[in-house]
């Protein structure tokens, strides 16, 4: 595996609904209404993968001892 998941369980679920619930209402075309889309997107597809760049760059690790 090329990643450790650094997201847990209970946060995936959140970002995933939440990411797509971004990304499923901006669909007019405007730039802003893209770029919250897009935003939406990249949530959905860290919580579908468990993996967050941006929290691993800061360090966070999950916890194993739940």
């Amino acid at each position: 595996m090329l990643y450790v998941k650094n997201v847990p369980g209970w946060e995936r679920a959140l970002r995933i609904a939440l990411g797509l619930a971004f990304a499923a209402m901006n669909w007019p075309a405007n730039a802003l209404a893209v770029a919250v889309g897009l935003m939406g997107a990249m949530l959905a597809l860290t919580g579908l993968v468990g993996f967050c760049p941006m929290c691993a760059m800061v360090g966070r690790k999950l916890d194993k001892g739940r």
